[in-house]
């Protein structure tokens, strides 16, 4: 069996291909993009993986990502981990935004993840595999659609920026942060960086595959993702619109090529826009009354009275920089130069995006490729310009970023090119020298190297929420039940390598249920990671903190006869639930009533504590069952906090405390 083979398109063959036929001329992309190579143009490509070795590629990063990185926003935890710990297991946390009242977060969105953990729970794994396959699946999803992103950007614009491109989304901290988070503005970057992994090929009249796509996954974005991200989307529509890009137009045809084009694009937004019938139908099934998610998203936010920057707080203009520059080192002055940058190259290096200049009749490389830079701007404007912000908030545009690096980085390049030529009035030096290669090799390694620094930090500095967690369920709890008699056999024994690793053996914690064991939070509310990372029969609640806003509600309780679908607890406005960030008392229980304490102490914070917050460690009612490191990051120094080297020295510029297990005194056993 063979599949049949298209230009440009890469297949996967079963039977043995017959040589008696012409093989496909190689790199039949070369020279074919909107950007061109000037020197050593008859030379073998530069290296560029195929998609499937660019996917396996990144598909290794993504799933060390998905098994090490932090939830590092407890939006991700309280609206979408905890929802769905509600529809799998019928507990968890509930926000205000899915109160009926309000409905702002989708289960459309929700059920797209719900089939792993689902499973999982079926099979009778743990709790936690439901976790991690949820974010393994999102690894595997997301290296696909950078891969995909990364082809298209070889074929299409050049084959160097591709290379470029495929290193920076590898090894950039901000795409190890978000492609495995389980957030709307993840979905909206993945579906974004796919769809533009079609609208990157130029608009044509035989281009009605690329249009019907294209536009149905920014649909997609809209109604089940982010609906905001179809900002990201203008350029494409203004290309299929009002710009030549692959087409030759006669000046006697312009009225017929446009009416084609607007009949083109309304087609696909009608049926792009079906996508809304499943939506709607699924919304408000679970909310038991017609409800339009996205309508209500946009209108919370931009017609309500009540904004999240007068209930969450605002951030000062420089905040998406310094944050960036965190996520992307120097790739981010290179993405926000990429325009200016093209500016230059048309002026200097005019040869750069072809040799030819275009007549009428046809776009200029110039535009097109403008128009593919211009999303990156259009979206950091938009975040940019509202007073609350976020990192999340950022996340589609994290792919884009890399892009316009990637672009800026090969024409400057291009400017050292002819900079070189003009000085040693040889092309052919040009073309044996090494300096153009050692320039975008150190570039791409430095940027690499920050980049290791920074998620190396992350994991060392920041991973003790989900540790402790860990240590919780495998360690503590299992000597709970030795000590109170209650221990059964090991489900698994330890293998030698787990030993030799110290792993602990699985413990069936089924003896926990019904016993009354609390794990409460204070001001480390913000922290908590899922109830997917708790064992069954711990109940999990919050004591007062000085925070003074609102806080998650436990979900309603599951009646054995209801579906997944039918659930009064979803359909039921909860009572002590508001959209003003106001506090609710009724979340609180008395420390006295809590089994274990997670709780954060830096040694080094001024004294005397606040009073809803002290140090609990110190307290005789509380003994420290055990801790990890946790940065004092607002006592460190702001190079050492930001990045991680080996090595004492460095780490000298860092004040530390401690993320602390506590165990009430007296209830060591139940």
């Amino acid at each position: 069996m063979a599949t049949q083979s298209f230009p440009g398109r890469e297949v996967i063959r079963f039977r043995k291909t017959d040589d008696s036929k012409p093989a496909a001329p190689k790199n039949q992309w070369r020279h074919q993009g909107l950007l061109q190579d000037q020197i050593r143009r008859s030379a073998k490509a530069p290296w560029t993986p195929s998609l499937s070795i660019a996917f396996r590629m990144l598909v290794l990063v993504r799933m060390a990502g998905a098994m090490y990185s932090i939830i590092s926003d407890c939006d991700e935890t309280f609206n979408y981990w905890e929802p769905l710990h509600f529809l799998t297991h019928g507990t968890g946390f509930q926000t205000w935004e899915y109160s009926p009242l309000y409905a702002i977060r989708s289960y459309t969105y929700l059920l797209l993840h719900y089939p792993l953990p689902a499973l999982t729970k079926a099979l009778h794994f743990d709790k936690r595999a439901a976790f991690f396959s949820v974010r393994i699946a999102l690894a595997f999803i997301s290296s696909f659609i950078e891969a995909k992103f990364y082809r298209t950007v070889v074929e299409r614009v050049n084959d160097r920026v591709g290379r470029y491109l495929l290193f920076a989304l590898l090894g950039s901290a901000g795409m190890w942060i978000s492609t495995t988070a389980f957030l709307p503005s993840t979905f909206a970057m993945h579906l974004t960086t796919l769809a533009l992994s079609f609208a990157f090929i130029p608009a044509s009249q035989a281009g009605s595959r690329r249009t019907l796509l294209a536009t149905v996954l920014f649909a997609v974005n809209f109604f089940v993702g982010w609906p905001f991200a179809l900002a990201l989307a203008l350029p494409f529509v203004v290309e299929e619109l009002f710009v030549y890009a692959g087409d030759k137009v006669k000046r006697e045809e312009v009225g017929w090529w446009q009416r084609q084009r607007w009949s083109r694009f309304l087609t696909a937004v009608g049926t792009a826009a079906l996508v809304f019938i499943p939506v709607f139908l699924i919304d408000s099934l679970f909310y038991g009354k017609p409800t339009l998610v996205p309508f209500n998203i946009i209108s919370y936010n931009l017609l309500s009275s009540t904004t999240s920057a007068n209930l969450y707080g605002t951030s000062p203009p420089h905040f998406y920089l310094l944050n960036l520059t965190l996520n992307f080192n120097v790739l981010l002055p290179l993405a926000i130069v990429s325009l200016p940058a093209l500016a230059v190259t048309y002026r200097y290096d005019r040869k750069r995006l072809g040799a030819i200049t275009p007549g009428p009749d046809q776009s200029s490389p110039y535009t097109l490729l403008a128009l593919r830079l211009a999303p990156l701007y259009i979206w950091l404007g938009i975040i940019s310009a509202q007073a609350h912000k976020e990192e999340r908030f950022a996340f589609p545009a994290y792919p884009l970023l890399c892009f316009n690096a990637a672009v800026t980085l090969f024409l400057v390049r291009g400017w050292i090119e002819v900079i070189y030529i003009k000085r040693t009035s040889s092309s052919y030096q040009a073309s044996k020298t090494s300096l153009f290669r050692l320039f975008t090799l150190s570039v791409v390694m430095f940027s690499l190297v920050l980049s290791a620094q920074r998620i190396l930090a992350l994991g060392k500095y920041y991973h003790a929420p989900l540790d402790i967690l860990f240590y919780f369920q495998k360690i503590e709890l299992p000597a709970l039940l030795e000590r109170s008699g209650l221990l059964v056999e090991p489900v698994s024994a330890p293998s030698p390598q787990s030993a030799h690793d110290d792993q602990p053996a699985d413990v069936d914690l089924s003896p926990l249920v019904g016993r009354g064991v609390r794990l409460c939070y204070g001001k480390e509310w913000h922290r908590f990671p899922s109830s997917y990372l708790v064992p069954e029969g711990v109940d999990i609640a919050w004591i007062k903190s000085e925070f003074n806003g609102i806080l998650p509600a436990h979900w309603g309780k599951v009646q054995e006869s209801e579906s997944l679908w039918n659930r009064e607890a979803i359909r039921t406005p909860p009572p002590d639930m508001n959209d003003e960030n106001r506090e609710e008392p009724s979340r609180y229980v008395n420390p006295s009533t809590c089994t274990y304490l997670i709780d954060l102490h830096f040694p080094d914070a001024p004294t005397p504590l606040p009073p809803h917050e002290p140090d609990y460690g110190s307290q005789p009612e509380w003994e420290i069952v055990h801790a990890y490191p946790f940065l004092d990051a607002a006592r460190s120094n702001v190079a050492t906090r930001a990045l991680w080297v080996p090595g004492e020295t460095w780490q000298l510029g860092n004040k530390w405390g401690e993320y602390r297990l506590l165990r009430r005194v007296g209830k060591d056993k139940i």
